[in-house]
Formats: C-alpha cells, sequence, structure tokens
C-alpha cells in the first residue's frame, strides 16, 4: 500500500506547525505543497513527515519541519527576493524559498549531497535555485547584495563575509554555537554599518565547516 504522502503533509502542517504558531499563509501553504519526502533518501522516506530531524548521510540532517517553517517564516521572503543559503543539505529549504518565488542561491560543503539535491531539484520541477559546492564562509560574492541569508549549520561566530554580502535593511538567520553547547538561533537585520540582533530560539545544529 502506498504512503498517502499529501494527507501527512496537511497533517504536518496542521499539529506541527501551526499549533506552534507559525502563521504566515505564505510559508503553510509552501509547506503543505512542496513534496519533503523527495528531499530525502530511500531509507528514511516513510519518516519524512515527523516531528524530527533525519538523516541525510554524510553526518547531515534535514532539519525538523517546524523549525523549517519557523525559519522562513522569521526571514519573511517574498516573490523575486534573492536569498543567499548556506548549507543546502537535501535541498528542502531552498526548495521552500524557491516555491515561495525567491532567486535561491545555495551553498554545499559536499559534493555528494550537492549532486542529490540538484536532483530533487530537477525531479520537482524546481527552476529557480542555482547550486554551488564550496566553503559557506566565502559566501557568493559575486551575486551579492543578498535581501536574505539563511544559515542552515552553525557557526561558533557569524561570519562577518556574510554580513557583508547582505543588502541594507537585508535579513539573515542563523544558529550559532558549538556543537556540544546549546546554540542560539539568531536574526540579524543589517542597518547601514550596524546590525541589530536578536535570539529567537534555542536550537541544535550541525556545525558549519571550512574545507
Amino acid at each position: 500500500m502506498s504512503q498517502d504522502y499529501a494527507k501527512e503533509r496537511n497533517e504536518m502542517v496542521e499539529y506541527q506547525i501551526k499549533r506552534r504558531n507559525v502563521t504566515s499563509e505564505a510559508v503553510l501553504s509552501a509547506m503543505r505543497n512542496v513534496p519533503r519526502h523527495e528531499f530525502m533518501p530511500e531509507i528514511v522516506k516513510s519518516y519524512a513527515y515527523d516531528d524530527a530531524p533525519l538523516p541525510i548521510g554524510w553526518g547531515q540532517t534535514i532539519s525538523q519541519p517546524y523549525i523549517v517553517a519557523y525559519m522562513t517564516e522569521q526571514l519573511d521572503p517574498k516573490p523575486g527576493m534573492k536569498i543567499l543559503e548556506i548549507g543546502t543539505g537535501s535541498g528542502y529549504q531552498a526548495a521552500i524559498l524557491a516555491f515561495l518565488g525567491c532567486e535561491v542561491f545555495t551553498i554545499e560543503l559536499l559534493d555528494e549531497l550537492a549532486a542529490g539535491a540538484e536532483k530533487a531539484f530537477a525531479a520537482t520541477g524546481i527552476s529557480n535555485v542555482k547550486t554551488r559546492i564550496g566553503s559557506g564562509y566565502t559566501g557568493w560574492p559575486e551575486e551579492a547584495p543578498f535581501d536574505a541569508i539563511i544559515v542552515t549549520a552553525a557557526p561558533e561566530r557569524i561570519p562577518e563575509t556574510l554580513i557583508e554580502q547582505l543588502k541594507d535593511g537585508g535579513k539573515m538567520i542563523v544558529p550559532v554555537g558549538a556543537i556540544h553547547a546549546v546554540q542560539s538561533l539568531n536574526l540579524i537585520t543589517k542597518m547601514g554599518k550596524r546590525t541589530i540582533e536578536k535570539e529567537l530560539l534555542p536550537v541544535r545544529f550541525v556545525p558549519m565547516v571550512d574545507r
């Protein structure tokens, strides 16, 4: 008997996301429509809509659905926005942003994950995502400035390079902290030569590493 993924997606939104006060109708629609199971290995597909992060290979994970929805809502993406993602992983977060009409530039350190994400983008008809293999600490300077930056791995300190690639008034959401410590999900708004930083949630992400 085949799994009813559409039903599971709707239940995920109702019970995991809306009940935790994610209210953006655009974000909720993206979470209902983007097939999360297409962005994970066959061995864990049956758990795709569980309320948990899941392994995607090479020591990496796909974030819990609520965290994806929450981080997306905090960035407040709008159609046409140019967004940099650090840590492509499975490609699911980039797919959510693409569904919302953003132009997404995503960087992945691991060749195997980047290849898997590109395959998933093609399989789901997503064309407004550009993928690069490289260090997230470098960013994507030739495409800067970005309207928003989303970081899906935790640096111990916020990289200045990424702040420089954010446009004036732009936002960056990033988990910060050492792997064995409690990390903080921070929202940073660039205001001219200064930044406004807001701590949002305690989180746990894989570390952001360099080559």
